[in-house]
């Protein structure tokens, strides 16, 4: 009460949020990370010595092509290794979201060709996303929810509907820029996407736009920036490609 006999009502304090993980669930996440630093680690300790400076993950074209001069030397002589170090670079930045796999997917191209490094980034792309799909299960639900609550709400109300041709949408979802590929791989369990559907809307999905990245990837010197990868001819052929795989769920719409 103040002076006059007023009562006053207590001004609330504002309760700091939650941090959206748990104990367990960071030590988790914390134990991945090691290993994968562990796997880098002992790629390093196989290759010679040697100024290894000018390696790091690439921001921009002037980087990514610093680096291609550079390992082009060692792809010859230490194939094994730095396709393993690849591996492991490019399936960890998609199981923690780290933006920038598109550089690795060109770089597979300036170092492996178009054939080669199609199979290796679509291999190391579908493993990255089944890695973050299932450390998503398991700790993702807290930070999905607190990061993407509507979006996350679009593409359950979408899978939901479309339940019984999920792999038609899951492939949909791959072929065209609907929803980004990132946010795909940590929340289709969230939503209930069963993972042998993930797994081939993946595999299969992933290939056009894989193709189209690492052809451009043959020409890395020509390129002024990442925008230059896909003009609207590719655009057009990656949605019309995506209208085709979600073809089959009209038709049965209709037929119903």
């Amino acid at each position: 009460m103040d002076k006059k006999g007023e009562s006053i009502e207590p001004v609330p304090v504002a309760v700091p949020p939650k941090f959206p993980l748990t104990f367990f669930e960071a030590a988790t996440a914390s134990a991945v990370v090691l290993g994968f630093v562990l796997g880098l680690f002992a790629v390093y300790l196989t290759m010679p010595h040697s100024d290894y400076s000018f390696l790091k993950l690439p921001r921009t074209l002037q980087d990514l092509q610093l680096l291609r001069d550079h390992l082009e030397s060692y792809t010859s002589d230490y194939t094994a290794q730095v396709l393993v170090g690849y591996c492991v670079v490019y399936i960890f930045m998609q199981t923690f979201m780290i933006p920038g796999t598109v550089f690795m997917t060109l770089l597979a191209g300036a170092l492996f060709g178009v054939l080669k490094g199609v199979a290796l980034v679509v291999f190391t792309a579908t493993a990255g996303a089944s890695s973050c799909y299932f450390l998503s299960k398991l700790i993702g639900r807290p930070l999905v929810f607190s990061l993407w609550p509507d979006r996350l709400k679009f593409f359950q109300d979408q899978v939901a509907r479309r339940r019984k041709s999920l792999l038609n949408y899951m492939l949909f979802l791959r072929l065209t820029p609907t929803l980004p590929n990132t946010f795909i791989n940590v929340a289709s369990p969230i939503v209930d996407v069963p993972y042998h559907i993930f797994l081939l809307g993946t595999l299969i999905g992933l290939i056009p736009a894989a193709y189209v990245t690492v052809r451009a990837g043959l020409a890395l010197g020509e390129l002024q920036s990442v925008g230059d990868l896909y003009d609207f001819n590719s655009i057009a052929t990656l949605f019309l490609i995506g209208i085709v795989s979600i073809t089959p769920t009209f038709m049965s719409k209709n037929k119903s």
